[in-house]
């Protein structure tokens, strides 16, 4: 609990810091009010349905529940997979989002592997989808390893 705090803290912080300079030069000599959203109990856990399926290897194929905050679920690698989620949560990195519009991404292929990520992850709502169709689809995928697991 006292570590969640620090992290929403400083989280608070790092958004005021950044925000401040712009809000005071777009309306004038006092920044504008920021609500800052504190993540506290169910908002701050995570709870993600991970079906994997055309990965070749039957243990990393099916359905698959993740909890974080605590850690459980039916997820093979939960306390590596949560702690993945809260490394790329206190990088600022939004591991869900899809490969943007324009991306230039090389022209391979990962294999036929697909994984369907629904949820919540720190309050947010969770519905992507993630294959293995090119090379921006292969890093968004092995970026998100343990969650997505480790297929060729």
């Amino acid at each position: 609990m006292l570590r969640r705090l620090a992290l929403t803290a400083a989280a608070s912080l790092a958004a005021l810091t950044a925000a401040a300079p712009a809000a005071t030069a777009a309306g004038g000599s006092f920044p504008l009010p920021l609500p800052l959203p504190l993540l506290s109990g169910d908002d701050a856990r995570t709870r993600l349905t991970v079906t994997v399926s055309g990965s070749g290897d039957p243990a990393a194929e099916g359905v698959f529940e993740l909890e974080c905050g605590p850690t459980g679920g039916s997820h093979p690698a939960a306390q590596p997979a949560c702690d993945r989620l809260e490394e790329l949560a206190r990088e600022g990195a939004a591991p869900f989002a899809p490969v943007s519009r324009g991306a230039m991404c090389t022209q391979q292929f990962g294999g036929p592997a697909t994984a369907r990520v629904t949820g919540t992850w720190r309050g947010r709502s969770i519905d992507t989808v993630f294959a293995r169709s090119n090379g921006c689809e292969i890093s968004r995928w092995n970026n998100l390893r343990p969650v997505l697991p480790n297929v060729r």
